[in-house]
C-alpha cells in the first residue's frame, strides 16, 4: 500500500499537490487506519508532546510499564518497538508517517501489547498524523520557541499542539480488563465504570503553559511540580498534583525525591531528567501502579540511545557524551549538567540543520558553545539542500562573538567524521568531548533527498580504535 500511494504521488504536479496537501494528509490518515483495522481502538494509547524531553519520557514510560508487567510498544525520534523487537529510528522523522504508525500499531496488537506510546509533534499534528489515532492519555513535557519558522510564529506553534488536546475528546471510549487488555464492550464485556479507560491529561506543572494544556477537556488531570521551584503551584482545583524535588546530580546520574519520602535514583545524566522521569511517575500512578513498582522500573534503565549517552573510553581516560540536542534551550540544559561534572576542558562538536529549519538559532548555538566550551569544532549536521559551509560559518560566527579564535580554539571542519576525529585527538585525560545534533540518528540528510548512512556513536568507536592503534 505504501509504495502504491507514493507512486501515485509522483505523478501529481507539485503546485496541485501543495493545494491538495491538507486533504491528502487527512484522507491518507483515514485510509491507513482503515487498512490496518483501526488498531488504536485495541490499545491504551499514550501521546507525548512538547518541545523537549519527549523521546526520553517515552523511553522511561515504556520501560517502567514493561517492568510493571505490561507489554508496550512505542514510536519515538530515537527508537521503535512493536512490543516484540526494538530498533533505531532510521526514517529521519520525529513523528512517523500515518502508514508506518498504523502498521506498527497493528503489530503491537498482534504482539499482545497493552500500551502504545507515540511521540506526537506539532508538525505531525499539522499534517493530521494524529487523526484516526484514538488517544487515551496525553502528556505535555513543556513548551518554548522551536520550529517557529515552519509554523509562522510561536502562537501558531502552541495552537498546533493544542489541536492534539482538542482531539482527545473525540476518541471513542475504551474498556480494559484488570490486565489492561482493551476489550470490546460490544462483545459481551460489561460496561463497568472501574474498567473504563479514562481520557487523561498529564502536564509538567513547572512549565508556564501547563495550565493552558490542562484547560482542555479530560476525565482526569495530573501535573507534576518541583517543590523547589519558587513559583511552584502545589495546590490545584480538579488536577491531581504530584510533588517532587531535592534533585541531586553526579557522575553516576541523578536522584530526586517524590511525595516527600521516596527517592528515585536514575542512571541518566542531567537534572532535567528528573522532570522526564516524573512524566513516567504520573503515568504510572494514573494507571494504578504503586510508587515502589514505578521506582524499581525507572532505576533499572541504564541509558537512552543518543540522549546524554556515554561512550566508554579508557585510554586516555576522557569522557565522551553524545546527545541529540540541536537548539539553544536544550544546549543550556546540557551545559547545566556537563559543567557540574569533573573535567579539565570541554571540547564541543556541533553543527546546525539546513532545510529552512530555524536559521536564526545557528549563531545562538555557536555562541553558547563558545561561552561554555574550551574548544569548539563546528561541522556538518543535516544540510538538506542548503550550503553546508554557509551553515558552518553562521554557527561559527556565534562562537567568534563569544571570544573563540579560529584555528586556536575554534575549528571549522566540513567532514563530520574528521571533526569527531579532531575532537578525540585534542582530548586529554579528564576532558569531556561533547558531540551534539544527531544523537543516535541513522543518516545525514544531504541535497536532493540523499541520506548518507550515519551514527555518531559508531563513528566515535571507530575513530577511538584508530587513535589507540596509532599510539
Amino acid at each position: 500500500m505504501d509504495k502504491f500511494l507514493h507512486t501515485i504521488k509522483k505523478y501529481i504536479p507539485v503546485k496541485l499537490f501543495k493545494a491538495l496537501q491538507p486533504a491528502y494528509h487527512y484522507l491518507l490518515g483515514a485510509l491507513a487506519s482503515a487498512w490496518y483495522g483501526w488498531p488504536s481502538n485495541k490499545l491504551i494509547i499514550i501521546g507525548v508532546t512538547g518541545t523537549t524531553g519527549k523521546t526520553t519520557s517515552i523511553y522511561l514510560i515504556s520501560k517502567m510499564l514493561a517492568s510493571a508487567g505490561y507489554k508496550v510498544g512505542f514510536t519515538s525520534t530515537a527508537m521503535f518497538s512493536d512490543g516484540q523487537s526494538e530498533w533505531l529510528n532510521d526514517k529521519k522523522m520525529t513523528m512517523s508517517g500515518r502508514l508506518f504508525t498504523q502498521k506498527i500499531l497493528k503489530k503491537m496488537v498482534k504482539n499482545s501489547c497493552r500500551y502504545a506510546v507515540i511521540e506526537t509533534t506539532s508538525q505531525g499534528i499539522e499534517q493530521f498524523r494524529h487523526k484516526f489515532i484514538n488517544y487515551d492519555i496525553l502528556i505535555f513535557t513543556g513548551l518554548y520557541p522551536e520550529h517557529i519558522e515552519a509554523h509562522g510564529g510561536f502562537e501558531n506553534y502552541k495552537q498546533a499542539k493544542a489541536k492534539l488536546f482538542k482531539h482527545l475528546k473525540q476518541g471513542k471510549t475504551k474498556y480494559a480488563n484488570d490486565k489492561k487488555r482493551v476489550i470490546s464492550a460490544e462483545n459481551g464485556f460489561k460496561k463497568i465504570e472501574a474498567n473504563r479507560v479514562k481520557k487523561t491529561i498529564i502536564a509538567n506543572g513547572d512549565d508556564k503553559y501547563a495550565d493552558f494544556f490542562l484547560s482542555f477537556w479530560a476525565e482526569e488531570k495530573w501535573k507534576y511540580v518541583n517543590v523547589n521551584e519558587p513559583k511552584a503551584k502545589l495546590i490545584s482545583d480538579k488536577v491531581r498534583v504530584v510533588k517532587y524535588g531535592n534533585i541531586k546530580s553526579s557522575q553516576n546520574g541523578v536522584n530526586f525525591k517524590v511525595k516527600d519520602n521516596t527517592i528515585i535514583n536514575l542512571k541518566q545524566l542531567g537534572e532535567y531528567n528528573a522532570a522526564n522521569a516524573m512524566a513516567a511517575v504520573c503515568l504510572g500512578l494514573s494507571q494504578e501502579i504503586n510508587l515502589e513498582k514505578i521506582k524499581i522500573g525507572l532505576e533499572k534503565i541504564d541509558g537512552i540511545p543518543g540522549r546524554m549517552e556515554l561512550i566508554k573510553n579508557s585510554e586516555p581516560a576522557f569522557m565522551i557524551i553524545i546527545d541529540y540536542a540541536f537548539e539553544p534551550e536544550a544546549f543550556k540544559k546540557i551545559y547545566d549538567t556537563v559543567l557540574k561534572l569533573e573535567h579539565s576542558k570541554i571540547i564541543h562538536v556541533l553543527g546546525s540543520a539546513g532545510g529552512g529549519r530555524d536559521m536564526a538559532r545557528r549563531p545562538k548555538l555557536g555562541a553558547l558553545a563558545g561561552e561554555k566550551a574550551d574548544i569548539v569544532i563546528v561541522t556538518n549536521e543535516d544540510p538538506y539542500d542548503d550550503d553546508p559551509q554557509l551553515i558552518i560559518n553562521q554557527v561559527a560566527i556565534g562562537a567568534i562573538d563569544a571570544g573563540k579564535i579560529e584555528n586556536k580554539n575554534l575549528f571549522k571542519i566540513g567532514d563530520r567524521r574528521e571533526a569527531i576525529k579532531k575532537s578525540l585527538a585534542l582530548a586529554d585525560e579528564g576532558d569531556i568531548v561533547l558531540i551534539t545534533g544527531k544523537g543516535c540518528e541513522q543518516a545525514i540528510c544531504a541535497a536532493e533527498g540523499v541520506k548518507i548512512p550515519w551514527d555518531d556513536r559508531q563513528i566515535v568507536k571507530e575513530e577511538l580504535y584508530k587513535l589507540k592503534k596509532n599510539k
